[in-house]
């Protein structure tokens, strides 16, 4: 249970957090596990650099430290300096990875900088970064995430350990500022203050400086209340995962989510699977409008109806009867082939490998300019001699390539001819002879959803 807001003495700070510290990598982490702080310098994050320096010193754990250097302050390359400087006294290795930050339409500065900050610390060659986030900032944290109208896995705020390697680790996320605060001036810690956090047009420092005294003077409880229900809302979430896990048991897999299932479930179990679904396959969740419009394009459209639906980066469609995760097809493209073992197109990465009588023949390829382009319509391929000519489109459909994949598609052309569909055939004018030199095509699309198709 988070600590009271009432401070501890000196010596009682410093066991708690020495203690807390002592304990979750106890729990989580064996013996010689690679640690590194995410240190920005401030308060928190160098109270948990100066324990786990204790720690280290006396248990066998190699620490190190890591500051991302944002750029977004004038004080930023003195903060970088404060931050060495106070791991040189520690004898702790320190890492300052500088950031180049470029403004994206719909996402505030602050949001693209916090992600860039984690992809940076997650590609650390660490076992574990340790956070130092505390009760406070887990109490913020379910407060905004409350005034966003947030669900379970919202309220569940920060965890205080995410598997993975590196495993992200929160020790102090039971303590509270103050208890920080009386260990620093216990142990003489110096650390520096970030103006930003002042900036109270930022949701985080207005309930930070105007909401939360409030709760803190009328609630003798807090933050502690508000950290034990994102414990709760963990547990929930947690339920919620593993009933969506039951219901999609032999109907999900990697093609996508049987849109039967949606259809069979109750309404609430219905969103909970689609959410957690979607979650899988690594998109933001949903809002609850758009979730429930998704629920009704899958399920209510007829059976042979389109469904393109866009969430991120990513886009959502509907192909058999399954619902699939996909990246957005790819714009019209051209591109000459001139003789590259693997070309990189816009939808993925068409690589051509040598063969001896197989694939397209190689000195018919050198007859005329050979393009690498997408589907525009009407093309049409003789495969065999037995065999009529027919419409790439419908080969590609009777093969169950889903639309955005036929989009995205490079057909292979020498001169103005159709050679070669990856994953459909080599037109019958240009296969090689079993004795001729040829080359066999292997297309591999990129993004969510897709795979690898041949061309012999």
């Amino acid at each position: 249970m988070a600590s009271s807001r009432k401070s501890l003495p000196a010596d009682s700070a410093v066991a708690v957090v020495n203690a807390a510290l002592a304990a979750a990598l106890a729990e989580h982490e064996g013996q010689n596990a690679r640690v590194a702080v995410a240190l920005s310098g401030g308060l928190d994050s160098m109270v948990l650099l100066d324990a786990a320096a204790v720690f280290a010193a006396r248990q066998p754990i190699a620490l190190s430290a890591i500051h991302i250097h944002h750029g977004l302050s004038p004080n930023a390359d003195r903060w970088a300096e404060f931050c060495a400087m106070q791991c040189a006294a520690r004898g702790v290795p320190l890492t300052v990875h500088p950031l180049q930050l470029r403004r994206e339409r719909g996402r505030s500065l602050e949001a693209i900088a916090r992600a860039a900050r984690y992809d940076r610390l997650l590609a650390a060659d660490v076992d574990v970064i340790a956070l130092a986030h505390h009760a406070d900032d887990q109490a913020e944290t379910v407060l905004l995430q409350l005034l966003r109208g947030a669900g379970p896995q919202g309220l569940a705020a920060m965890p205080a350990f995410r598997s993975g390697r590196p495993a992200l680790l929160r020790p102090l996320l039971d303590l509270t500022r103050v208890t920080l605060a009386t260990y620093a001036t216990a142990r003489a810690v110096a650390w520096i203050d970030d103006e930003s956090n002042a900036d109270r047009r930022h949701a985080r420092n207005f309930i930070r400086h105007q909401v939360a005294p409030l709760l803190a003077a009328h609630f003798a409880g807090y933050p502690a209340t508000l950290v034990r229900a994102a414990r709760h809302q963990a547990e929930a979430a947690l339920l919620a995962d593993e009933l969506a896990a039951i219901d999609a048991a032999g109907v999900a897999d990697g093609g996508g989510l049987e849109r039967v299932r949606l259809a069979a479930l109750s309404p609430a179990r219905a969103r909970n699977l689609l959410r957690w679904f979607l979650r899988s396959e690594g998109l933001q969740p949903p809002s609850e409008a758009r979730l429930a419009e998704m629920i009704k394009q899958f399920i209510g459209a007829g059976g042979d109806a389109q469904v393109r639906i866009a969430q991120g980066s990513a886009e959502i469609g509907r192909h058999r009867g399954r619902i699939a995760v996909h990246a957005p097809a790819a714009a019209p493209f051209e591109r000459v082939w001139e003789g590259e073992s693997e070309v990189q197109l816009p939808g993925g990465v068409l690589a051509f490998a040598h063969a001896q009588g197989a694939g397209l023949a190689a000195a018919k390829l050198e007859r005329a300019r050979v393009t690498l382009r997408s589907r525009r319509g009407g093309e049409r391929i003789r495969l065999a001699a037995n065999r009529p000519t027919h419409a790439v489109k419908k080969l590609l459909q009777d093969a169950r390539v889903p639309a955005w994949e036929r989009a995205s598609l490079p057909l292979i052309w020498c001169g103005d001819e159709l050679a070669a569909v990856p994953g459909i055939g080599v037109a019958l004018a240009f296969q090689a002879a079993p004795d001729e030199a040829g080359w066999t095509v292997d297309w591999r699309s990129e993004g969510p959803g897709r795979g690898r198709v041949h061309a012999d």
